[in-house]
């Protein structure tokens, strides 16, 4: 007696939800653009303007510093890109904390992540400001006029279309890349020959005859971690950029492993060759430390060309920023937790509602250039550091939920992923703690910066009070 045999169905997991945020954006962004997006994330203002106020505090162990946090940064942006395969999205991580946290948490992680934008917007125009003032033809001209000049330019640029951003930010990342390929040739020339930079012959003697790795002990080493990680700040944008990319799940994986030796490359690397060419104490948080360097060479206008190039950096990052809280505030806008002209799209797909929003925090800026001008760009950086922090944490907290509903067998993960989550989840969070903790150590400034914090965490949750009432509850569908 034969039996027909009984299969079972096939076990299908559901598809991934459909954020109404992202609906209404153009994909125009091609491969090379988001390949030179991830680079130019992880080089901006913090290496080109801000690795000169940090070494100036420790010296050259701040190479060591870049190493650590760069690694942590690695980990947050691989975890980011296990989500981008399972379902890119133009709001990203607000998007995912809509997934995994709820409401709330999308709420939360997007006016972190405005608050870090937002603030890196008055860190760049300021930076802007600082570089042009280097050529004494614009010294007349006040810091605060030249910083609104350069938010209105960009401001412009951005609302064009989501293809001229690409396309600026593959130019200004090449640039970026190709003088710092370009300095780190010429800096190992300079070493290997032994030719003479500003009255100093390079080499360890510059390391050794100054204090050592540690010229001033332990402690600042562990106290910049914060404007390290505001240094790699940038670096979540990949993320972001994904919503738009013509074939995502094609480029995010090689743009994301590239992210490790970038950083130990550009960021250590180019703090080393600086220690090796000067003493450390010949850097200011007043100059980029490439110009320093350059302009000490005895090269005409070598100091020129890359003070350029810095500007450059700043505008690029100052591009980035606009683009990154347009997205983020649309996402949040459609679900009713950021005013609904944050929602608003001109006819190219381009959210010009919260760029103008962001940019208004920009004129906030302006005004702070016009009345500090000389304590601006270290004022806010701690707060973006901490907008950062909160948003690299919720991505690990996304990550960490979205493994656990994986291996139970809700949806498959990726063949892209963190590895040994959800271990190196923890590590990170763990890491992200400490460095706010140690702002406390940061003397005046860091506990100013936490004092200030805490106040914005307290107008986040007054805030959720009055806004939950008009949530749109299907925007994941």
């Amino acid at each position: 007696m034969q039996h027909d045999s009984v299969t079972s169905p096939p076990v299908t997991t559901p598809a991934p939800p459909i954020d109404a945020g992202d609906l209404g954006y153009q994909k125009h962004l091609r491969k090379r653009h988001m390949r030179m997006i991830a680079i130019g994330g992880s080089i901006g203002t913090g290496l080109f303007l801000g690795a000169s106020g940090r070494m100036a505090l420790a010296g050259p162990s701040l190479a060591l510093v870049y190493i650590v946090c760069g690694i942590f940064t690695f980990m947050v942006v691989r975890a980011l890109g296990e989500l981008v395969m399972y379902r890119p999205s133009s709001g990203a991580f607000v998007s995912y904390a809509r997934e995994f946290l709820g409401e709330r948490g999308a709420y939360s992680v997007g006016w972190l992540y405005f608050l870090n934008w937002s603030t890196t917007l008055v860190a760049d125009i300021t930076a802007v400001a600082l570089y042009v003032h280097y050529w004494s033809f614009f010294v007349p001209v006040p810091q605060w006029a030249l910083a609104l000049i350069a938010l209105t330019v960009v401001v412009a640029l951005n609302v064009v279309s989501v293809k001229l951003f690409g396309e600026l930010e593959f130019w200004f990342a090449l640039i970026k890349v190709g003088t710092i390929v370009l300095f780190m040739a010429v800096a190992i020339g300079f070493i290997v020959t032994g030719t003479h930079i500003g009255g100093h012959a390079p080499g360890i003697s510059t390391i050794t005859d100054n204090g050592g790795i540690f010229p001033r002990g332990l402690a600042p080493m562990l106290t910049i971690a914060l404007g390290v990680v505001f240094a790699f700040g940038g670096t979540e944008m990949i993320g972001v950029a994904a919503g738009e990319s013509d074939d995502p799940k094609a480029v995010v994986p090689k743009a994301v492993n590239s992210i490790m030796w970038r950083i130990i490359l550009f960021y250590a690397g180019s703090v080393v060759l600086f220690t090796l060419l000067l003493p450390w104490t010949a850097y200011s948080a007043a100059e980029s430390p490439f110009v320093t360097v350059m302009s000490r060479i005895g090269v005409p206008h070598a100091g020129d060309v890359m003070n350029l190039v810095v500007l450059t950096a700043a505008m690029s990052s100052l591009n980035a920023g606009l683009y990154a809280t347009g997205r983020t505030l649309r996402s949040m806008a459609v679900a009713g937790t950021a005013p609904r002209f944050a929602a608003r799209m001109n006819r190219n797909g381009v959210p010009y509602g919260g760029i103008l929003m962001t940019s208004a925090v920009g004129i906030a800026g302006v005004v702070l250039n016009l009345l500090m001008p000389q304590k601006a760009f270290e004022i806010v950086l701690n707060l973006a550091g901490l907008g950062i922090v909160g948003t690299w944490a919720s991505i690990m907290i996304c990550h960490w939920i979205f493994v656990r509903r994986a291996e139970r067998g809700d949806y498959p993960r990726p063949d892209f992923r963190l590895p040994f989550a959800p271990v190196l989840n923890v590590l990170t969070l763990g890491f992200l703690v400490a460095v706010v903790v140690l702002m406390f150590f940061d003397g005046d400034i860091g506990r100013i910066t936490l004092v200030v914090f805490a106040g914005v965490v307290v107008a986040m949750v007054a805030g959720w009070f009055r806004v939950r009432g008009r949530l749109n509850q299907e925007v994941l569908q």
